[in-house]
């Protein structure tokens, strides 16, 4: 909330993430940017990689959203697979 009470809407998401980032890092949270993570399916991990926004005290995933609209379906979908 203090990212978005200091820099308000309409800003791209990279500049979101740049600032979250201080925060983590002034709260002394923990934190991977970027954070690399596979993809298990029925076992076996595919090929293919996601990247999580950030990866928050090993186990919370962050995916930065910077909309002028509400959050969409596809949005809550991609939650749920993470």
């Amino acid at each position: 909330m203090e990212v978005h009470r200091q820099l308000g809407a309409g800003f791209l998401e990279i500049v979101y993430k740049d600032a979250l980032e201080i925060e983590f890092i002034n709260s002394h949270i923990g934190h991977e940017r970027e954070k690399e993570l596979r993809i298990n399916y029925k076992g076996r991990f595919l090929n293919r990689k996601f990247y999580a926004d950030f990866f928050v005290m090993d186990k919370i995933i962050l995916e930065v959203k910077a909309t002028r609209e509400a959050i969409c379906n596809d949005n809550i979908a991609q939650t749920l697979h993470y």
